[in-house]
């Protein structure tokens, strides 16, 4: 019987042996794995949020793009639409020792002390989609995105082109904006875009108010507006999702969303074209025109870092190119600043 028992308690002895040992081996392969992968470019990417579809298809891109076959290893933070959370991300990074660091900033102001320190430990950084406002520009090795201005000043030459074309007198045109997040590059570009074309051209804009980027938040602003005002023909919304918001609050308050604002109509227009159930209504004429907001940067982003890595030294400012479209077709283009921009079908 002790004999029995002697044996039992060495088999269970090994037992545990083998168990511990794999147990040990599995975590430290897993740690060598997330930590850094052999012969692979670190990048960390610190992206602002997920409130937009615009968004979730630029963090798809960045992700499609910054993949072991292509040579890198990604370390992937959420803001979650908070900057304190992304100057934290950035400390991490440096921390780790990333190669790069790739920052999609959820507004300019604010980001001179943690970019010193990226660039006290020798980490280039790289701007995708809004920009910083640093008195030091050396602080970022580049930025690559949109031309937001350039958006909106398309946008508005569209409307413009649009009412006169209808015969709507400038002062007729009563328009209210639907913002994007305040203090984030593309509500500076466009609503700066908006408010000078309004001043220039007679318009009647009668409310700025921030909706944030969201659906839900569209629908909430357009709600009060509407009881706000008994005037609103045109609602420029600075992303899609606001617009699909905007969209149900107009029809929820039994008025008609379309071009014929002569006549009733409410004409919306939007920015990104990234949205599905956006461009269906841009085809069906319930958003009249969408500026194109080009979300996929993570190609662009890993050329820039190649060129780094070859010791070129890439533009500071690389933008992308994009389109307008609508189903109206009374507007086949526009003119800003002497170039014509071709307005296509969604």
């Amino acid at each position: 019987m002790k004999k029995i028992t002697k044996t039992a308690i060495v088999l269970l002895l090994n037992l545990l042996l083998i168990t511990g040992c794999g147990s040990s081996t599995f975590t430290e392969e897993k740690t060598e794995e997330s930590e850094s992968p052999k012969n692979l470019i670190t990048v960390g990417f610190s992206q602002l949020g997920a409130e937009s579809d615009w968004r979730n298809t630029n963090t798809l891109s960045m992700q499609s793009s910054f993949t072991e076959e292509n040579g890198f290893n990604l370390i992937y933070k959420n803001g979650q639409q908070k900057q304190a959370n992304q100057i934290t991300a950035i400390r991490t990074f440096i921390q780790q020792g990333v190669d790069y660091i790739v920052l999609a900033p959820v507004m300019e102001s604010g980001w001179d002390t943690v970019l010193e320190e990226a660039r006290d430990a020798e980490i280039p950084v790289i701007l995708v989609d809004r920009r910083v406002d640093v008195a030091d520009k050396s602080l970022y090795s580049c930025w690559v995105g949109s031309d937001f201005e350039l958006e909106g000043r398309k946008m508005a030459a569209w409307i413009k082109a649009y009412t006169e074309k209808k015969g709507v007198a400038p002062e007729d045109v009563h328009v209210v904006n639907l913002q994007g997040t305040l203090g984030s590059t593309a509500q500076i570009g466009r609503t700066r875009a908006l408010a000078n074309a309004a001043r220039e051209n007679g318009w009647d804009l009668l409310a700025e108010v921030s909706a944030d980027f969201t659906e839900t938040k569209g629908r909430e602003v357009m709600s009060g507006l509407l009881k706000r005002f008994d005037n609103i023909n045109v609602v420029y919304c600075e992303n899609d999702n606001e617009a699909i918001g905007a969209i149900e609050a107009i029809e929820s308050a039994g008025r008609h969303v379309g071009t014929n604002i002569s006549y009733g109509d409410i004409m919306v227009v939007s920015f990104d074209g990234v949205n599905e159930e956006s461009m269906e209504f841009c085809k069906e004429g319930k958003i009249s025109c969408i500026a194109e907001c080009n979300p996929h940067h993570g190609p662009r982003v890993q050329a820039l870092i190649e060129s780094l890595e070859s010791g070129e030294t890439p533009e500071k400012f690389n933008y992308v190119d994009e389109k307008l479209f609508s189903s109206v077709k009374a507007i086949p283009s526009v003119t800003v600043d002497g170039v014509e921009y071709d307005v296509e079908e969604p």
